[in-house]
């Protein structure tokens, strides 16, 4: 596996942040998602990761400087033929270096308070997040989940 920088303009990255989107509006009140959309992630603030292994892309996360000393996880997804394979553990772990490298003391998230999303709690527990109250422009959600941690 690989994990690279993406330009996010290929098909193929495309297809995968659109089943991204689309399972998250499935589970998730409309209100309560906050998926980036294609735009979104290219913008100047956010750096963006593919995971690929061989030609396949299995794997996506992002970083968006909220201010010059705190950034948030953003679009974190394995393909779900491959969850549960060590791909969202090796990207966050590729995440959270590249974010002290990018000298950010803060990393955040945001990330779905239902049963489906326990999976996700428990790896950013694992990586030391804790909970908090929401950040940066984030309200009071029951749907949502806060966490952060010092890098």
């Amino acid at each position: 596996m690989k994990i690279t920088v993406g330009d996010l303009s290929g098909p193929q990255i495309v297809e995968f942040l659109d089943a991204h989107v689309q399972e998250m509006r499935s589970i998730t009140p409309l209100e309560s998602k906050h998926a980036l959309d294609l735009d979104s992630l290219r913008s100047p603030e956010v750096t963006f990761w593919s995971v690929v292994d061989g030609d396949t892309l299995v794997g996506c996360g992002a970083i968006k400087k909220l201010d010059a000393v705190h950034a948030e996880l953003k679009s974190m997804r394995a393909a779900p033929a491959r969850k549960r394979s060590g791909i969202a553990s090796r990207l966050l772990d590729h995440i959270i270096t590249e974010a002290q490298r990018m000298d950010f003391t803060r990393l955040s998230l945001e990330t779905g308070a239902d049963e489906f999303f326990l999976p996700a709690r428990r790896l950013y527990e694992k990586f030391g997040f804790e909970y908090c109250e929401p950040f940066a422009d984030y309200r009071p959600d029951p749907n949502s989940t806060f966490m952060t941690r010092k890098l």
